[in-house]
């Protein structure tokens, strides 16, 4: 019989590694040098301090010379929150390739350069605040006054599309239709437009694809618009936008896929890559779970299994708000 103390302390062969260990505040002078500790701390911090290696792996080859074509990917409430102009700064410096997002991402976007989101509270009467026309998204607020401004704008851009597409003679794509947004953006307002993802990811010649253009107030604008007209003539054609996304990670040479959130824009990231056999680089940040089988909470080794993430990819998953994480996560990369 085995007795109770061998089994407590049974004994346990010697293993290699890190140790596990944070940072000794009186030994460390900044914040950047408490994220040096990320990778040795445990948990979540040990995947952001992953994450952080494996981009700034990516940037290290760009700066090379070597293609690594890089596909961000975000949700809608990404962008109405403060993380919009971190978006939109990495596309100005060009440190992104291909965007994909949802409805909201592209027209929260533009709305933000007419006016600003609000910072309220989780915790208010709903029904008041839909008498009052504010709408929330968590603890932001944003009043109806906002849609209305962005309607105004709608309309002659729409206007402008038509005429586009009689000239053309066919349909805009989706990428297409956001890329005149943001040469409309760039015609029609001042200086708030240079916090716009849109904006610069027009200057910069960068496709933001969106498969759910009308999932959103878009969707609402155009319907207020070819009801009240009759229209029959506006089309945005998103078939040959799968082709041109498909192809921008079929050409690539090497690619990275970095996903905020999941739903439509993760899913859009990672099929692409399943046409050239799975992505190189992936880092997913998100607060989904995957026991419901949703692609959302999908990890990367999943993605592995569809060929979407190669067998042999750097890949790391943080579990965490990317308002949190994703701050840091670009400043250490970019900046430290």
């Amino acid at each position: 019989m085995t007795e109770p103390k061998d089994i407590v302390l049974k004994e346990s062969e010697e293993i290699g590694g890190m140790p596990i260990e944070g940072p000794w505040l009186d030994e460390v002078g900044s914040l950047e040098e408490v994220i040096d500790y990320y990778h040795r701390i445990g948990f979540q911090a040990t995947h952001l301090g992953r994450a952080i290696e494996v981009w700034k792996k990516v940037e290290e080859k760009r700066a090379s010379g070597e293609e690594v074509r890089v596909f961000l990917g975000y949700t809608s409430n990404i962008v109405s929150s403060g993380l919009r102009e971190l978006i939109a700064w990495l596309v100005k410096e060009g440190k992104v390739d291909v965007v994909v997002t949802t409805a909201g991402g592209v027209e929260e976007d533009f709305i933000k350069a007419l006016k600003p989101f609000i910072l309220g509270d989780w915790y208010v009467n709903d029904a008041e605040m839909r008498e009052k026309g504010i709408n929330r998204i968590g603890n932001i607020f944003v009043p109806n006054d906002r849609y209305i401004e962005f309607e105004k704008y709608m309309i002659p851009f729409f206007e402008r599309v038509i005429e586009m597409e009689k000239e053309r003679g066919k349909p805009l794509t989706a990428s297409e239709f956001i890329h005149e947004m943001g040469r409309f953006m760039d015609e029609k307002l001042g200086k708030e437009k240079e916090r716009s993802v849109i904006y610069w990811a027009y200057k910069r010649n960068i496709p933001i694809f969106c498969p759910a253009i009308t999932d959103g107030s878009i969707g609402d604008m155009l319907y207020f618009f070819k009801e009240e007209r009759g229209d029959r003539e506006l089309i945005i054609d998103v078939a040959n936008d799968i082709v041109k996304l498909n192809n921008l990670a079929v050409t690539a040479k090497e690619t990275s896929s970095i996903i905020l959130g999941g739903s439509l824009p993760k899913h859009a990231i990672i099929n692409a890559n399943l046409f050239r056999g799975g992505t190189d680089y992936a880092i997913y940040i998100t607060t989904a779970v995957p026991w419901d089988g949703s692609l959302s909470g999908a990890p990367p080794s999943e993605g592995v299994s569809w060929g979407k993430i190669r067998a042999k990819a750097d890949y790391v998953e943080i579990w965490a708000d990317a308002t949190l994480v994703f701050p840091v996560l670009v400043w250490k990369v970019m900046k430290g």
